[in-house]
C-alpha cells in the first residue's frame, strides 16, 4: 500500500488533531528508520496506522477486546492503552495489512513488550517525541533518539511510568517488563 492511499484510509479514522500528530509520527519513524538502519516502508505503514482506533469509542473497543483473543487483563487498565492492541486488530481485519512485524509495533506502541525489535522501538520513540508534542523533556527525549534508541526508549518508558504514578493510575504490568528488559539491555549490551 503507497502513502497517500494510507493516508487517506487513517484520515477518516480521526479528527484533524489526531492525523497531524500521525503525520508528525510517520515522519518521525521515517527519519529514526533511517537512522537506525530499520525497514522505512514498514516503518512508515507503522507509524500511519498506529493510532488506527484511537478515535474509536471505549465501548466499541471494549466490545472487541472481549470478543477477540486480545488480552483480557488490559480492560482493569488505563483505557488509553487499548487503541494500540486494538488498532492492529483492526488494521488486520479492515485494511488487509497482514505483516506481523507491523501488526507488532502497532499493537506495542503504548505499552513497549519484553523483546522489542528495532521497528517496534522506533515507532514507540517516534510517538513519543513526534515535532507536535509539548511536555517537560521532550526536547531530551529528541536529542537522545539522535544518538541511541534505546536510551531514547528507556527515557519514554521511565517518564511514562512516573506520570502515571503522579497521577495514582495503575500501570499495565507488560510497561514495567519492558522497562526491566530494556535497563538489563543497556546494562549488558
Amino acid at each position: 500500500m503507497n502513502r497517500d492511499k494510507a493516508l487517506e484510509i487513517v484520515k477518516k479514522q480521526m479528527h484533524e488533531k489526531r492525523y497531524i500528530h500521525t503525520i508528525g509520527v510517520m515522519e518521525t519513524a521515517i527519519e529514526l528508520a533511517q537512522r537506525y538502519g530499520v525497514d522505512e516502508k514498514k516503518a512508515e505503514m507503522a507509524a500511519i496506522f498506529h493510532d488506527y482506533a484511537k478515535c474509536k469509542p471505549i465501548q466499541e473497543m471494549e466490545d472487541i477486546i472481549k470478543r477477540t483473543d486480545l488480552p483480557k487483563d488490559l480492560l482493569q487498565y488505563n483505557k488509553e492503552l487499548w487503541h494500540a492492541p486494538v488498532g492492529a486488530y483492526l488494521v488486520e481485519k479492515e485494511v488487509g495489512i497482514t505483516d506481523p512485524e507491523i501488526l507488532q509495533a502497532i499493537t506495542y506502541h503504548t505499552s513497549g513488550h519484553e523483546k522489542m525489535t528495532m521497528l517496534d522501538k522506533v515507532i514507540y520513540v517516534a510517538d513519543y517525541i513526534e515535532p507536535g508534542r509539548k511536555f517537560p523533556g521532550v526536547d531530551e527525549a529528541r536529542k537522545l533518539a539522535q544518538e541511541d534508541i534505546n536510551k531514547a526508549l528507556l527515557f519514554a518508558l521511565k517518564r511514562t511510568i512516573q506520570f502515571l504514578m503522579e497521577k495514582n493510575q495503575t500501570i499495565y504490568p507488560l510497561t514495567f517488563q519492558t522497562y526491566n528488559a530494556v535497563v538489563k539491555e543497556e546494562i549488558t549490551g
